[in-house]
């Protein structure tokens, strides 16, 4: 179930609720301003678990191997050989290389479900970790499988959306010389061909 999507204000109606969280846990926000291009959220924070950051030039290569080491760890390759419930969405935090030439980094995180926020199981593989590190989030929903060649298209899109609005100044600060941070959400299975639902979110202090 669903760990409470709400909306603060009854004109900011949000995107809809993806049909994933009708049947897993999903991380918990608030929608305070709506538009057609974007969305303004406030998150609570909870525990995650995170991999190790991975080096590669390739944003398909670099979530594939943080998720089938979190999708491992969850299945039962932990210290106490538990197994844990599927959540969404999927982060994926990603730190894009100033050049080329050099790899991006990128970070996947699963939500921990309910019943472990407080006590998830140690492992070499992955560690817990609090998100978000900062509560706002400036969000563009798009669908499809996601892609190398995607990604740039909908960050360029969510900025464009942003500019000369009252959340341009608080998300630039985030910028990281030419490289902006930022963080891709996927709330499906790798095997939903229909209806996915994707998320580029630019974290951000209000």
């Amino acid at each position: 179930m669903s760990m409470g999507i709400s909306i603060r204000a009854s004109e900011e109606k949000g995107y809809e609720m993806p049909l994933n969280c009708k049947k897993v846990e999903c991380a918990s926000y608030e929608v305070i301003d709506s538009q057609k291009e974007y969305e303004i959220r406030e998150y609570k924070k909870a525990m995650w678990v995170s991999a190790l950051p991975i080096n590669s030039s390739s944003y398909e290569d670099g979530a594939y191997k943080g998720f089938n080491i979190l999708f491992s760890y969850i299945q039962g390759n932990n210290e106490e050989a538990a197994q844990l419930n599927m959540t969404a969405p999927v982060f994926v935090g990603i730190i894009p290389s100033k050049d080329p030439l050099s790899n991006s980094t990128f970070v996947v995180n699963f939500l921990l479900p309910n019943n472990y926020q407080k006590n998830p199981p140690p492992s070499t593989l992955a560690h817990p970790v609090e998100l978000p590190k900062q509560n706002y989030a400036a969000v563009r929903r798009f669908g499809g499988f996601i892609s190398d060649n995607e990604i740039p298209l909908q960050v360029l899109a969510l900025e464009k959306s942003l500019n000369g609005t009252k959340w341009e100044s608080s998300i630039v600060k985030k910028s990281n010389g030419n490289a902006m941070t930022y963080t891709i959400a996927g709330y499906n299975s790798p095997f939903d061909k229909e209806n996915r639902v994707n998320e580029i979110i630019f974290w951000f202090d209000k």
